[in-house]
Formats: structure tokens, sequence, C-alpha cells
């Protein structure tokens, strides 16, 4: 299929791609590689536009663009949206994403960005939504149901997008037998609020009896979320506080204020409820799609693998203790000395949060099964790591 990659309104590039393998196989012109994804700009050499190492990367860019293989029970949903790769779904709502405005324009097609984009106009869901998260559903049967922003979902937990009031928003579950994650957002988005950090807003909901954060799109239509792995990847590649302060001076050099702090406020929620997943991929800035100026950094979001306690008793309670920052795995201990002034935090705007957690979790008890126990040890893990940012 010949067709033009678009970022909006602006065309980036005519390319042949074969949706069967999700490869561009030939680039016929380059348009304006400014407008491509940033990554992309590393990879291309001008006047050398089927230089295969750019085509490879186009290709890859944009397989990468569908519901990774890891994704918890891939297998199943794959079999009730009757398809046999996540791949398979890219081509049926034109490459279309909730997290940018980019999107392949087939050869001839009058078709606009203001008719299909997912911003302004109204999706089905319901069947995706059952096939994503239900324990029990039957396979698709609307082909509609397939021209959705589901298509273009990145993690391994179970999700779907949502229209509510006319409000996107992003439904996530627990992890396999694991159903702590959307209550570790929505603790997230408390401590957030509490501290006055820039933060995506998590609430609980429930579905056919399964506890699941929602939390609403923070992309509009002219905007995209461009990641900190895209960011750095022109990078020469050092220790990771050596790479952590590039990125902070280059967000800096691209005009976005208060960087340092922005970022650091990141790490001050990590450490203080022991996220383990703080990934490239899951922070980063906002960038006009129009302008292509830097807006500014993203709000904090994705919190879920928190918390975690490896094995627990009356007695003891066992953890990993340990983040992620840039390119290494590092104790909490560690990474928290980043922040270069803690006291700016005023830690008491936190008094009574362990409290409101254990309500939280009690009050849905009854769906999780948690035991008092469970609950206690939780909350004694997250009372422990208020008491020690007071101390730093």
């Amino acid at each position: 299929m010949k067709c033009t990659l678009m970022n909006k309104y602006t065309k980036v590039l005519v390319a042949e791609y074969d949706s069967a393998t999700s490869v561009f196989t030939k680039i016929y012109e380059v348009k304006d590689i400014n407008y491509a994804q940033y990554i992309l700009k590393n990879f291309y050499i001008e006047n050398d536009i089927n230089d295969t190492i750019f085509r490879t990367n186009l290709s890859e860019w944009f397989k990468g663009r569908g519901i990774p293989s890891w994704r918890d029970k891939l297998d199943l949903l794959l079999h009730r949206l009757n398809i046999t790769a996540p791949y398979e779904l890219l081509d049926k709502a034109f490459g279309l994403s909730l997290s940018d405005q980019y999107w392949l324009k087939p050869e001839g097609s009058n078709i606009s960005y203001d008719d299909i984009n997912f911003f302004d106009n109204d999706f089905d869901y319901a069947e995706f939504m059952e096939a994503s998260l239900s324990n029990n559903s039957k396979t698709i049967t609307k082909e509609s149901s397939l021209r959705t922003p589901n298509n273009t979902t990145d993690g391994m937990l179970k999700k779907a997008w949502i229209i509510d009031n006319g409000i996107r928003y992003l439904l996530k579950g627990g992890y396999k037998n694991e159903t702590l994650q959307p209550f570790n957002e929505v603790l997230a988005s408390e401590i957030c609020k509490r501290l006055g950090f820039t933060h995506v807003e998590y609430t609980l909901d429930t579905y056919k009896d399964m506890v699941v954060s929602k939390c609403p799109c923070f992309i509009n239509k002219d905007t995209e979320f461009v990641t900190c792995h895209q960011i750095i990847n022109d990078m020469e590649r050092h220790d990771s506080v050596e790479d952590y302060e590039e990125y902070i001076k280059k967000l800096e050099d691209n005009g976005i204020d208060d960087v340092r702090e922005k970022v650091e406020n990141m790490y001050i929620l990590d450490f203080l409820i022991m996220n383990e997943d703080r990934h490239l991929n899951n922070f980063g800035i906002i960038r006009d799609v129009n302008t292509l100026e830097w807006i500014d950094v993203a709000p904090i979001f994705d919190n879920g693998q928190s918390l975690n306690m490896e094995y627990f008793d009356n007695e003891e309670v066992h953890i990993s203790g340990n983040g992620r920052f840039f390119y290494e795995v590092k104790p909490f201990d560690e990474i928290i000395k980043v922040v270069k002034n803690i006291k700016r935090i005023d830690i008491s705007k936190l008094d009574g949060i362990v409290e409101w957690f254990d309500e939280l979790l009690h009050k849905y008890q009854y769906l999780t099964g948690y035991s008092d126990t469970r609950i206690n040890k939780l909350c004694i893990l997250l009372n422990r790591q208020i008491n020690k940012l007071k101390e730093e």
C-alpha cells in the first residue's frame, strides 16, 4: 500500500507499507523529517531516503505503536479479537493513537485528520474493553470495534480506552493475579495532589467485579508525548547520573521551565511508594505538533508497580527495595540523592495519608480479598517511606 505518513495535517514522508508484516518496504519521498517522531530524525540521512537503517527504524517505530508482545494475557486477547498478532490492528484505524497525531493516509484517499482522529471522533470501545479486561468474553463481532485507539496502547497491563461524558479515559487492571496496581495509581495521585506535583489524576472504578484505575488522556489534538527514551537516544551514554544531568540540560535548552524540580518530584514520588518501574518510556515531555515547541515536562503517570512485597507474615515483610534510574536498577535510598533540596517539600502535607490509604484498601476488600495483615503491611511500608523522607 502506497501511503503518506502524516503528523496531523503535515506530510512527513511517502512510502510503501506492507500491512501483512507492518514493514515499510520503500520510501518514495521525505516531505518534512522535522515532523517525524522525534527519535526518527536521528536515523535520517539526507539524500539517502532508502537507507536501510532509517527504513528499519521507521518500521520498528510503527510496529512498536501496537500492543506489545508482553501484554498480560495477550494470547487470550488476540483470540478474542480474532487476529494472530498485535500489528494486524495498526492499519485498522490508520495507526492513530491518543498519545500523538501520527497516521497513515492511503494514496488516493480524500480522508482527513479531522474525519478520523480519536480526540474529536467517537469510537466503539465496549467489545474491546470486554475482550481486554473481562475474564469471560466472546470473540469480537463488529469490525468497528477494531477501529479504536486501543490498537496503539503500550505496557504490560490489561487496559482499554473508553469515552465517558465526552472525555477519553484509560482503564487499567492489575497484572495477572495481582490487583494492587490500580490502588497504587490512586495513592500516587493523592500524594502528588497533596505535595503540589503536576500529575495525571487517577481514580478507582470497577468493571465486572474487577477494580481498575481510570485516568484522562493528558494529550490533546495539538500535542504529543515524547518519551525520555526518544530524547536521550542521540546522546552518548554515560553513567546514569551524567545521563540524567544531560537530560535536564536538554529540556532546559529547549525552553522548558523548572525542569529539575519537576523531574525531581517524580523521583520523590517513586521513593515514597517504592515504584520499581520508572522506565524511560513512562516519562518525558509534551511537544506541540503544529510548531514543534517543547511545551513542558509530561505530568507524572504510570505508577502502578509500587509497594511490592515479595512475602510477608505477622512478623516480617520482605521487599526488593530497588527502583529504576535511567539505565540502572538502584536502591531507592540512592536514587533519592539526585534531589538537590528535599527540604523544599512540606512532608507534613502527607499527614493522615497512611490512614487514608488504609481506608481505601479496606473499602474494596470485598473485591480484592486482601487480608487485614496485608493491608497493615502495605500501610507500614508507606509510613516507613514517609518517615525516611522526613529524615533526608
